[in-house]
């Protein structure tokens, strides 16, 4: 019972990473209603400044406190994906309202080829390493239930909690706010939100720089996990199929499908994978999410769209 919970608890946390970053394509597409192909590239990039910004401020400041370097570092590269952010919306995306979602579609693209080149010139291609703090040791809890306890990441506890107040804060904001009211206006209908005096361009602003800090959270955790380097890109591979599970258009959505396929790769591969050879763990989410795209198109908790002619 006790390697269950490991289990259990490890697909847990793997899950809300992947969802750190399936966040991201969610944002974009709720207020451009094109899917973002920059996303993984956005991490990688702000992953790269938090990782370089850490390392500089020392030497530009004499400031010797982690926490004030990671403070800064973070408050540092935060202005950089604003400025990101307002550049994609100043440059590509002003020129393209109104487009078809496929014209959006190879933008983000091309963003991402932008990025990846960028984040190369400015803080270099080595492999780099962030350090936040977080605690690398595991942790046993539950001696006194299971005997030996049970072994759990405080890592990637840390990196859940960070996730879930992302969740509460963002659905609020959808919800509660007249911006947020806004965003989901112009996801819909483009034409009809300017008509009623919505500016598309700040929007669109607005929605880049919140999935600019987004990823640069995601970006930090699995820096700090995995060291920062140009496959980091990749990741946003892996959020895919939670993006699918979950729904395009539920930021909720992101957080369940990500909760749902890291606890099922993890499970498979243990329970299964003997049966099979192993490798599970590799595909089991691209072939649940080709059999809800053949089922359940819209995701758990997508907005199912019905056009009538």
């Amino acid at each position: 019972m006790a390697f269950f919970l490991e289990t259990l608890l490890g697909g847990l946390m793997a899950g809300m990473l992947y969802s750190l970053v399936a966040l991201g394509f969610v944002l974009i597409f709720k207020a451009s209603g094109v899917f973002n192909f920059a996303q993984g590239a956005m991490v990688l990039f702000a992953a790269l400044a938090m990782a370089r910004f850490s390392e500089w401020i020392p030497q530009w400041f004499g400031i010797s406190s982690l926490l004030m370097t990671n403070a800064l570092a973070f408050v540092m590269a935060g202005a950089i994906m604003f400025a990101v952010a307002w550049a994609i919306e100043r440059l590509a995306l002003r020129h393209l309202v109104n487009q078809e979602g496929a014209t959006l579609l190879m933008a983000t693209l091309g963003i991402a080829y932008f990025l990846e080149g960028l984040g190369q010139n400015l803080f270099g291609s080595s492999i780099y390493k962030i350090d936040i703090g977080m605690p690398k040791d595991p942790v046993f809890l539950m001696e006194s239930i299971f005997p030996g306890g049970v072994l759990v990441n405080m890592e990637d506890v840390i990196a859940a909690a960070i996730a879930a107040g992302l969740v509460a804060f963002l659905s609020i904001f959808f919800q509660m706010t007249s911006t947020g009211r806004a965003l989901r206006a112009v996801a819909d209908d483009h034409q009809a939100a300017q008509s009623i005096g919505i500016p598309l361009n700040r929007i669109w602003v607005i929605v880049w720089c919140v999935a600019g800090v987004v990823a640069l959270v995601a970006g930090m955790i699995w820096g700090s996990k995995l060291g920062v380097q140009f496959s980091l890109a990749s990741v946003a591979l892996r959020a895919l199929p939670v993006v699918i599970l979950g729904g395009l258009t539920s930021v909720p959505g992101a957080i369940i499908g990500g909760l749902i396929i890291g606890v099922g790769e993890k499970l498979s591969e243990v329970y299964l994978g003997p049966f099979v050879g192993g490798g599970i763990e590799i595909w089991f989410a691209y072939v649940l999410a080709l059999v809800f795209l053949l089922f359940r198109p819209q995701g758990l908790f997508g907005e199912k769209i019905i056009d009538r002619v």
